[in-house]
């Protein structure tokens, strides 16, 4: 169901810049004179990121999403449906924002111990995200589990991602040797035509699979299939999460930055960055959103951090996203950010009203250090820091700014990623670069298929091998 127009008015995710002004923070903030002066970049950006919307070949099918999965979405509801009624483990095996993504919206939107839940209480399957091969961690996985009551989402475009086809190795040959048939225990989230578990599929008899659009990377595939299945299985409400993220699309068309909340954003963090702040620290205010900041890290990172432009000039550009969490982090890393170096934006996520409000009691009545606390409320505590430590910085001349859910819910946080996902768009264009390939994770990638012997890199191991036998400072 939809919502109407005032309930989502009254949901609607916002963004106060105040504490980056020169109101408050004098000279080391930002007058209206130095923020007029990227309008038009940010129009430029603008243009650029609407005259593009859809293109596959730019990898910008992401931006429609919201609007082209009835079909998908309908189907992904049954899939959903039938893996809830039959298996007691769902286990997404992805890496990158295959493995974020449904992290995130785990986090932000089930029970923060959803998996300790008695099965009655979850409604669910329990569930996991293996984004690592670490063989600690896969084993003891493995012994937490009953294979033959787990379903499996391997997620890879290509079927070559080394990680997750590791990872679907071992499950695959112990569903084999527990006399299971593999296909009814895996769904594969793939290219639609190409790759190796197109060819699996077939070679199993086919495979339940979902398709990752061509025009949209990893880093920006949360609302499709890729997060849309495990949120769907959880019992997240999907639809709901798509009209948020269509919703901010909406409030997004206006070309001027003061009117558009993603391209405001965009504007403030380059601004930052031209101005030294070339740490972005994500610090949300709630344990629900707390992986928000990983995947924005992700998002971030991978899509700004380049060597060259568009034109085929050296940059190096981009700015290095730090996660906090409020309270957690006022106790570790706010010390730094008040009294150090003058190289950090922070972005408060802050929350209106939480889903519990939890009652203070009275008590220690002669401790006035305690006492003070009785009768109010654990909502009122954390919304009083999150405050002040946005005084705290503005005071110390930091740069800081809050976008502020009304609540946590399926509506706000489809705005919040769709907020994010705009805002890097709008960023990469205003820095000219390409925002959606990622050369430095290939490199990487190759390295590891040449010392793993793959065919095709021969040379390259060789070269590996050479300055791995040739250590020159070791102590």
């Amino acid at each position: 169901m939809k919502l109407n127009e005032n309930e989502r008015n009254a949901l609607r995710v916002t963004v106060d810049y105040t504490n980056m002004t020169d109101k408050y923070l004098g000279k080391k903030g930002f007058s209206k004179k130095q923020l007029d002066g990227y309008e038009k970049a940010a129009k430029a950006a603008h243009a650029y990121v609407s005259e593009n919307r859809g293109k596959d070949e730019l990898f910008m099918g992401w931006t429609e999403l919201p609007y082209n999965q009835d079909e998908i979405v309908a189907d992904i509801l049954k899939t959903a449906q039938h893996v809830r009624e039959n298996f007691e483990n769902f286990v997404v095996l992805g890496i990158g924002g295959s493995a974020l993504g449904p992290t995130m919206a785990f986090n932000a939107l089930c029970h923060l111990h959803y998996n300790d839940l008695p099965k009655e209480k979850r409604g669910g399957p329990r569930f996991f995200v293996e984004d690592n091969v670490d063989p600690v961690r896969m084993k003891e996985l493995l012994d937490v589990l009953d294979v033959t009551k787990t379903c499996f989402n391997v997620i890879s475009k290509s079927g070559a991602t080394s990680e997750t086809m590791t990872q679907y190795l071992i499950v695959a040959d112990l569903l084999k040797k527990a006399g299971k048939d593999v296909k009814e225990h895996v769904i594969f989230t793939t290219d639609e035509k190409r790759g190796n578990l197109v060819k699996i599929s077939n070679e199993l008899g086919g495979v339940k699979s979902y398709v990752l659009p061509d025009g949209v990377g990893g880093r920006f595939s949360e609302l499709c299939p890729v997060g849309l299945l495990p949120a769907a299985v959880l019992g997240i409400d999907i639809e709901k999460l798509l009209q948020g993220a269509a919703y901010m699309d909406e409030l997004c068309k206006e070309s001027d930055f003061r009117n558009n909340p993603a391209l405001l954003c965009a504007t403030l963090q380059i601004a930052s960055m031209e101005n030294g702040k070339n740490i972005g620290v994500m610090m949300p205010y709630s344990d629900n959103l707390r992986f928000v900041s990983d995947w924005y890290a992700q998002l971030w990172a991978e899509s700004l951090g380049k060597n060259v432009t568009l034109k085929g000039k050296a940059c190096n550009v981009g700015q290095t996203p730090v996660k906090a969490l409020g309270v957690t982090d006022q106790h570790s890393q706010v010390q730094l950010y008040t009294e150090g170096p003058y190289d950090k934006v922070v972005t408060f996520l802050s929350v209106t009203n939480y889903k519990e409000k939890s009652p203070i009691p009275h008590g220690c009545e002669n401790i006035p250090d305690v006492s003070f606390l009785g009768g109010h409320t654990m909502e009122e505590l954390i919304q009083a820091e999150n405050k002040a430590t946005a005084y705290a910085l503005t005071k110390a001349g930091r740069l800081n700014y809050t976008i502020t859910l009304p609540e946590v819910n399926e509506f706000t946080l489809g705005q919040i990623l769709y907020l994010f996902e705009l805002q890097t768009a709008y960023a990469g264009a205003m820095l000219d670069i390409d925002t959606f390939n990622q050369p430095g994770v290939e490199a990487g990638k190759k390295a590891t298929f040449a010392l793993l012997g793959k065919p095709g890199y021969a040379e390259q191991k060789k070269e590996l091998d050479q300055a791995d036998s040739d250590p020159q400072y070791v102590i």
